[in-house]
């Protein structure tokens, strides 16, 4: 050993490589021991060592027995150290388990049985050379051309159809492979164990896909009834704001109405005045002749004729008015009554929709827990069957655990993820918030909009009524002009006035009784006009009423939606916690099912090939009388 470590140290020298420390290290370890066999097992070897070890091994004489297991060969290092060994003379053991070897391996593995005379015992545990079926034809024709190799170890190297048929052949062609390892009886075991614990992971699979479709469901369901209360809320809301508008325009409404019945009365007491002071005008010009006088009297019937039935349609008008403001405060008080009832209603269902909500929730976890407790028992079961396996599978559960890893880690990385996409939804949920309250203010700035409209159409009104007033000042000017002129007729008539006294004296009588019927229609107007102001002052504090009403009813509203929005993110938040343990837990069951398959009909069919191609073997070699009695 200590002339192997030399000569490797002497070839790295000349090629330039810089020697392996691990490789020095061993035949440090391996120089003061007994016996011809170099043994590099677990040591990674690069490219570089495998090509001064393959020099090494074409002068070497001492040693007989090689193992290279769980090297991690690359393609190219094991084409290039099995090369060396072509031409080897004293090597009769070569172990070369767990290192993956594929196409190159497989052709150049079938070179060198065909060439090296040598070889005894060759391990290829844990491989791949049956993957590809031109590269294991090679490595089959090199065995079937061998005629030195006693026992040889294909366990575990993913042979197909092809490949155990073409094995066969070539174990017909050779002669002298006495042992192939196989592990027939061992599979049959581990095959039943396979399907009992495929079953019992599909079962658990389809009751873990039944929980999960039955959670999406409810979930779907509960999602559809708060986006349907959500629509019903915002068209609650959206209706609550019409009406309130409209009952700001009909306040409105009712404040020009007051202002129109305010200058009417105005209006009313003008007309009133101009009234008396033609009555004055008139007492003035009763010093006239009596034609004069009848007509003037005639007149005087006739247009407080006319301001009797102005006054009487006025009062129609108003009472009318009036009437309609009763009918329209009846209505909005139903209004207001109908959306208490839907409130309550709204409150209800709320409840209803917690008390489901919980329900649902703990159905979840108890369905959960039973789900757990019997994945924990297939767990124990499994685990039991494990571990009455075979040692030889320890590097398998090796592989599957690093699988296991890479899909935790890969679960993580989707939880990150879904972490992400829920803070990008909150950012979603805070922007349609902005929207909303952007919205809001638009309202508000219409609103504004409105009452600006409103206060520049009471304008306008004011000034038509100021230049009605204009126009009622410019014509009572005409009359003081006209009485201006009638003086000049009263200076001429005064002789006539004596004559006319007594009857001036009744037509005082007269005109003081008429005066007193108009004070008591003015009375009686006052008093009406008050008892209107009383009535829209309380409808008025009705409006005040029941529009802080509303506003307590908005705040409910907002708070409820507060509340629900919680509770969804929350229920949100416990099933996306119960969706990634479950998807954990499928794929992990999936991952171990697909292996589980994958070594169960890789197994079951390099078994059956291998047993087909041994008794075809053990059959047409010298040894089959030996194997007949045995059966």
């Amino acid at each position: 050993m200590e002339d192997f470590r030399r000569t490797y140290l002497r070839l790295c020298k000349e090629g330039g490589v810089e020697p392996q420390e691990s490789v020095v290290a061993q035949l440090q370890e391996n120089r003061t021991a007994q016996g011809s066999r170099l043994d590099l097992s677990g040591q990674s070897l690069s490219a570089d060592t495998c090509s001064v070890l393959a020099r090494a091994f074409e002068k070497d004489m001492a040693i007989t027995e090689v193992s290279l297991s769980d090297c991690m060969l690359s393609e190219e290092g094991a084409k290039v150290l099995l090369t060396g060994l072509f031409g080897n003379t004293t090597v009769k053991v070569l172990d070369l388990k767990g290192n993956n070897l594929r196409s190159k391996g497989a052709e150049v593995l079938g070179k060198l049985l065909a060439r090296n005379k040598t070889l005894r015992r060759l391990v290829l545990e844990w491989n791949a050379l049956g993957v590809w079926d031109e590269a294991f034809s090679l490595f089959c024709e090199g065995l079937a051309s061998n005629s030195m190799l006693i026992q040889l170890d294909l366990r575990n190297n993913q042979i197909n159809h092809h490949g155990a048929s073409e094995l066969a052949l070539a174990l017909k062609r050779n002669n002298t492979v006495e042992v192939l390892e196989q592990t027939t009886a061992h599979n049959s075991d581990r095959q039943s164990t396979l399907r009992e614990n495929h079953s019992r992971t599909q079962v658990l699979s389809k009751e873990i896909h039944i929980l999960k479709e039955e959670k999406g469901r409810q979930f779907l369901s509960l999602m559809e009834t708060i986006d349907r209360q959500r629509d019903e809320m915002g068209r609650s809301s959206r209706s609550t704001s019409i009406q309130i508008s409209q009952l700001q325009e009909a306040l409105n409404e009712r404040k020009s109405a007051v202002n129109s019945l305010t200058a009417k009365v105005q209006m009313t007491e003008a007309a009133l005045a101009l009234s008396e002071q033609k009555n004055h005008n008139m007492g003035q010009l009763l010093t006239r002749l009596k034609t004069e006088k009848e007509e003037q009297r005639e007149r005087q019937n006739r247009e407080r004729k006319k301001e009797q039935e102005d006054s009487v349609l006025r009062e129609g008008k108003l009472l009318r008015e009036i009437q309609n403001l009763t009918e329209t405060n009846g209505q909005l008080r139903n209004k207001v009554e109908e959306m208490e009832r839907r409130c309550k209603s709204q409150q209800q269902q709320i409840f209803e929709l917690k008390q489901e909500l919980t329900n649902s929730t703990a159905e979840l976890k108890l369905r959960l827990a039973q789900s757990e407790d019997r994945l924990e028992m297939e767990k124990r079961r499994s685990k039991q069957a494990l571990e009455d396996m075979d040692t030889l599978r320890q590097k398998e559960v090796e592989h599957v655990n690093r699988h296991l890893e890479e899909s935790e880690r890969a679960l993580q990385e989707r939880i990150f993820k879904l972490e992400g996409q829920r803070i990008q939804l909150e950012e979603e949920l805070s922007k349609a918030k902005a929207v909303c309250v952007t919205e809001r203010a638009q309202a508000e700035e219409e609103l504004g909009r409105v009452r600006a409209q409103v206060r520049l159409e009471e304008q306008e009104h004011v000034s038509s009524l100021e230049e009605k007033l204009r126009s009622v000042r410019s014509s009572l000017q005409e009359v003081q002009l006209h009485c201006s002129q009638q003086k000049q007729t009263i200076s001429e008539l005064q002789v006539k006035n004596s004559q006319q006294s007594i009857e001036m004296d009744g037509l005082r009588r007269r005109i003081e009784e008429l005066q007193q019927e108009l004070s008591g229609k003015d009375q009686e107007k006052v008093a009406e006009v008050s008892r209107v102001r009383v009535e829209l002052q309380e409808q008025i504090g009705h409006l005040h009423a029941e529009r802080t009403a509303q506003g307590g009813l908005k705040e409910k509203i907002s708070a409820l939606e507060r509340e629900i929005k919680v509770l969804s993110s929350n229920h949100r938040e416990a099933l996306l916690d119960k969706e990634s343990e479950m998807s954990s837990m499928l794929e992990k069951l999936r991952l171990r099912e697909a292996e589980i398959q994958r070594m169960r009909e890789d197994e079951a069919q390099r078994a059956s090939y291998l047993q087909s191609a041994i008794l075809t073997y053990v059959q047409g070699s010298p040894l089959g009388h030996y194997s007949s009695p045995k059966k």
